[in-house]
């Protein structure tokens, strides 16, 4: 496992990276957007040297209309349908490494329980955790749950899809490890196959459901986190073969399984 403390503030995503981020956090504040698109409909009809006032109108009613149907609960199952639709399904074939997305405490107990499932069906000998702020939870939880440390590694200081994926090919790829299977939630799992898939790996798609406690609100704003990421990433070319780089500033310790080996 890397040592958090070597992990760099710098993120690989730049400024178009940074920038949808905002525009994403903006975008699924309903408390905020609703009121506002509220005003754009009516406020033409309140300023007399607004021209066209009735077109301006409409397309605010429009983006209102569109953006209530996308957090309705038909909106957010079509949503999660149109992303999950092109998944190939898990073969039940075995992979060098499991490797476990975080993303927040509230998903982290499904995915660690299918991970265990997965090493216990002897599907693959290595459970590897990515993300700052889970990576070592997950690793913990899993060794909790009985699977031995000699078998799980990760790293802690990815925070975006991209450095999931340039992070864990940087540190598994040169030992070997080319096929994985890839547990995350399925509104993130098609961005997350793709984005592996386009540096290297041979990805077995396995994804770990969301937790039925969690509200409407909080799936559509995964659901549409998804399709700003969908797009920002095809923009940025990240679904196309290409090189992995090693990531600044990450120098790992040696990892678990290779200081206990099995």
């Amino acid at each position: 496992m890397i040592d958090p403390s070597v992990c760099s503030d710098a993120t690989l995503t730049g400024t178009w990276g940074n920038f949808t981020w905002r525009v994403f956090n903006a975008l699924t504040r309903p408390e905020r957007i609703i009121p506002l698109l509220c005003i754009w409909s009516l406020l033409p009809w309140f300023i007399r040297p607004i021209r066209r006032k009735g077109f301006v109108s409409s397309i605010g009613v429009g983006l209102l209309v569109l953006y209530l149907g996308v957090v309705s609960p038909k909106g957010i199952a079509a949503g999660n349908k149109l992303l999950t639709f092109p998944l190939p399904s898990d073969p039940g074939s075995q992979a060098d490494a499991i490797v476990i997305l975080g993303r927040g405490p509230e998903l982290r107990e499904a995915r660690v329980k299918i991970a265990e499932e997965l090493w216990r069906e002897q599907r693959s000998p290595l459970i590897f955790a990515s993300g700052r702020g889970d990576a070592l939870e997950i690793v913990d939880d899993l060794m909790a749950q009985g699977v031995p440390s000699s078998v799980v590694d990760g790293e802690p200081c990815s925070r975006t899809t991209e450095e999931n994926a340039q992070f864990t090919a940087a540190l598994l790829q040169p030992k070997g490890v080319h096929r994985i299977l890839l547990v995350t939630d399925p509104p993130h799992m098609l961005r997350s196959l793709l984005t592996f898939r386009s540096l290297g790996f041979e990805v077995v798609p396995h994804p770990s459901p969301l937790p039925y406690y969690l509200a409407g609100k909080q799936k559509a704003f995964l659901i549409f986190r998804e399709y700003l990421g969908m797009a920002s990433y095809g923009v940025m070319g990240r679904f196309f073969p290409r090189e992995s780089t090693q990531p600044v500033a990450t120098t790992p310790t040696p990892p678990a399984f290779e200081q206990n080996p099995a």
